[in-house]
């Protein structure tokens, strides 16, 4: 079990990331199968080649034949299998620490800029976006580069785990016989090997695969939980949305141009009021001042 620790600390952080679904396919990883893998697997399948017995004694003969019998040893095909599912969800990981350390620059580069007036904060604070990753709480929302980054990841894993599924029913099968009949060379006959403790085996061999295709729906049901709130915050996004005046239709925008407002005209006159006073009032005072001079002079 030792050597799942590193692997299960790391699953661990990134559960606090994920969604609730999320979280129970990380509970079915740790305890259906890493759990069973370094616990029951191992003895179960600890003598599949030292009991492997055939009825002959042709050298090289008994070794030809548990290479075609198992390509691959049942416990490293899993091993192989968790870790390759595992590793998406470790590079999610990595994303998301990687964005929110960026967040965390951002902020305080924020901070310190604030000291410059409110009007660079103003400037600042269009120009940089900060993203708003984090909650009050302190938890993460899932959206915009995470949100796809986990969408990206989810695709992997599905990926990854209906190809080992397939691998494992392409080189073992749903049963596993207490006779396997080989013709191999260097066998100078039809030779049969028998199998110790087939039927526990293979009853193993059933739940590992269970559990792998349990673990596909999980995610399947997933991807529609997250296209799901998707669809219902762009809905309430839209519910929220009010055209502002500000803008007219394109149809009244011609007219709008043609139209003498008063009001507008005003509002113009008083922006440019304003900028005149904050812009041009040392102007305005240096040709005063010259003015006066050159009347005296003359």
């Amino acid at each position: 079990m030792g050597e799942w620790e590193l692997l299960g600390r790391l699953l661990d952080k990134v559960q606090t990331h994920s969604t609730v679904v999320g979280k129970v396919w990380l509970t079915v990883l740790f305890v259906f199968r890493i759990l069973i893998l370094s616990t029951g697997a191992d003895k179960v399948w600890g003598d599949e080649q030292s009991d492997f017995v055939c009825n002959t004694k042709q050298p090289g003969c008994e070794n030809v034949c548990y290479d075609g019998a198992f390509p691959i040893s049942h416990v490293r095909f899993w091993t192989l299998q968790i870790i390759a599912v595992a590793t998406p969800k470790l590079l999610y990981l990595g994303h998301v620490l990687h964005v929110l350390h960026e967040e965390k620059k951002m902020k305080e580069r924020m901070k310190k800029q604030k000291e410059l007036g409110d009007q660079a904060t103003l400037f600042l604070r269009r120009t940089y976006k900060v993203p708003k990753y984090t909650k009050v709480s302190g938890k993460i929302s899932i959206r915009g580069r995470l949100l796809r980054s986990y969408v990206f990841h989810l695709l992997a894993m599905m990926a990854i785990e209906a190809v080992f599924i397939f691998g494992q029913f392409y080189l073992y099968g749903l049963y596993l016989d207490a006779r396997y009949v080989c013709a191999s060379f260097p066998c100078p006959h039809v030779v049969d090997c028998f199998l110790s403790r087939p039927t526990e085996k293979s009853i193993l061999t059933w739940f590992m695969l269970a559990i792998a295709v349990f673990s596909l729906a999980l995610n399947v049901i997933e991807m529609l939980y997250l296209c799901v709130k998707a669809i219902k915050e762009c809905m309430a996004r839209r519910q929220d949305y009010t055209v502002t005046p500000v803008t007219p239709p394109p149809s009244e925008r011609k007219v709008f141009k043609n139209q003498e407002d008063p009001v507008s005209q005003n509002c113009v006159n008083r922006e440019l009021e304003l900028q005149g006073r904050k812009l041009g009032v040392n102007g305005v005072a240096n040709g005063g001042s010259k003015v006066e001079k050159l009347d005296v002079h003359t």
